[in-house]
C-alpha cells in the first residue's frame, strides 16, 4: 500500500480549518467528520508500516470524532 503523507496531511488540515470558518454547525460537522477520515487513514496507513507516529494520529482521529459525535467545536 502506497500512500502520499503529505497530500493527506494536507487534506486533514484543510478539513480542520473549513470546519473553523464553516458557515453553519452541519457544514461544520461534515468537514469534521471529513478530517476524521483522514487521520483515520493516515493512522491505519502508519499502524502498518509501524510507525510510532500511528498513536497520534489514532489519538487525533478518536478526538476528532468525539467531538464530532458530540457537536463540539475543535479549540
Amino acid at each position: 500500500m502506497n500512500m502520499d503523507l503529505n497530500r493527506q496531511y494536507a487534506k486533514h488540515q484543510q478539513a480542520l480549518m473549513g470546519a473553523d470558518c464553516a458557515a453553519n454547525d452541519d457544514d461544520r460537522l461534515a468537514k469534521l467528520a471529513k478530517a476524521s477520515r483522514i487521520a483515520g487513514r493516515i493512522s491505519d496507513f502508519q499502524h502498518g508500516l509501524g510507525a510510532a507516529a500511528a498513536c497520534a494520529w489514532s489519538k487525533a482521529q478518536f478526538a476528532n470524532s468525539t467531538q464530532v459525535k458530540a457537536g463540539f467545536e475543535t479549540p
